[in-house]
């Protein structure tokens, strides 16, 4: 679309964005710090569906308007489209990304734990599990606000599967589960599955 930003400067912000949330702002209230993560993302993705859609005319069904998340939107994001689409045709869509960007310079490195683990494997997939998760409501986020604007109020989670471990960063996986629902465009779902 004409303005780009570079991605090592996106990585930063979001790496600070939820650093400062999680162990400054919040550091007591996880799920305080993760809602207002997420509500930034809403805002974003809110304003970039408006730019991306402007010279475009409104999408008369849900399914296109997921097609533009998929092709379009995603693309402008993360410089390529969806890998996989599925739905249940009642309201589920799963969009999963083999190589998500955002994630792919992120890793963790099980020597850092504190302590002595009592199963290694375990214990690392555990924190990275829980520190991923802080990173992924921002795309959440992203996705909940940009279908907001295109006229479907949904709620929006992700999960990723075969975290990168350092000696292989681009083994990941991110599925973004969306669902639209009747609490979703009353205004009490919040985005939350």
């Amino acid at each position: 679309m004409g303005r780009e930003v570079s991605e090592s400067c996106i990585d930063s912000l979001l790496t600070e964005m939820v650093s400062s949330y999680c162990n400054r702002f919040y550091a007591n209230k996880p799920e305080l710090a993760a809602r207002r993560i997420e509500a930034i993302g809403y805002q974003v993705g809110h304003q970039l569906s408006e730019r991306y859609t402007m010279e475009r005319p409104r999408f008369s069904d849900h399914l296109e308007a997921i097609k533009f998340i998929c092709k379009d939107f995603w693309s402008e994001l993360f410089k390529k489209q969806i890998d996989n689409l599925k739905t249940n045709h009642r309201g589920t869509f799963v969009l999963q990304d083999n190589r998500f960007r955002w994630l792919a310079r992120m890793s963790l490195d099980p020597t850092a734990e504190e302590g002595v683990p009592q199963d290694p494997a375990a214990l690392a997939e555990s924190k990275a599990a829980q520190a991923m998760s802080m990173y992924l409501y921002f795309p959440c986020g992203i996705i909940r606000g940009a279908l907001s604007n295109l006229g479907i109020p949904c709620a929006v989670s992700a999960d990723i599967s075969n975290l990168p471990a350092c000696e292989y960063p681009e083994s990941y996986v991110l599925c973004v589960v969306m669902h639209a629902c009747s609490l979703c465009s009353n205004g009490h779902c919040h985005g939350q599955l």
